[in-house]
């Protein structure tokens, strides 16, 4: 375990600023989402929406890699560190829910990379919108239970 609360500050003091930067990262992104949600086709252009569109993937893609190769990985070392064993477990299952929905949003990304038609983008934003939700649930419970729960022994 830590051998004080001077090397928990050093070590872990950090990962709330990683955890910001990201979670800000989340808010540009619905904010991406939600005005390309309120543009319905044939009262925007097809070339508008293909811009916001691909201004969406591009955020949304560099959101989850961040996830996945910075921030999850200093969660897990907290845990591991604080030997938590109960919230390593939890976020265990946490991480198979994110991997789900990780797979949806890539799939959505390589969909609208790969095309122009753009018929069906309110649909697929709707189960966009919803999978996000998903995600940004167990996200939010993963930083609880890895990070926040920490926060004291930090301090």
């Amino acid at each position: 375990m830590l051998d004080n609360c001077k090397d928990a500050k050093e070590r872990w003091g950090g990962v709330s600023t990683i955890i910001d930067r990201w979670l800000e990262e989340r808010r540009k992104m619905l904010v991406q989402f939600c005005d390309l949600s309120a543009l319905k086709a044939g009262e925007a252009s097809d070339e508008l929406r293909g811009h916001k569109l691909r201004h969406l993937c591009e955020i949304m893609v560099d959101y989850v890699s961040a996830g996945h190769f910075e921030v999850y990985d200093q969660l897990i070392k907290e845990g591991r560190e604080f030997d938590d064993e109960d919230a390593l477990k939890e976020a265990s299952q946490l991480f198979k829910v994110v991997d789900l929905t990780t797979q949806e949003v890539l799939d959505f990304n390589d969909k609208y990379l790969e095309t122009d038609d753009l018929e069906a983008l309110d649909r697929d934003l709707s189960t966009l919108g919803e999978t996000l939700e998903t995600r940004f649930t167990a996200e939010d419970r993963m930083i609880a239970v890895l990070h926040t729960a920490h926060k004291d022994l930090v301090a």
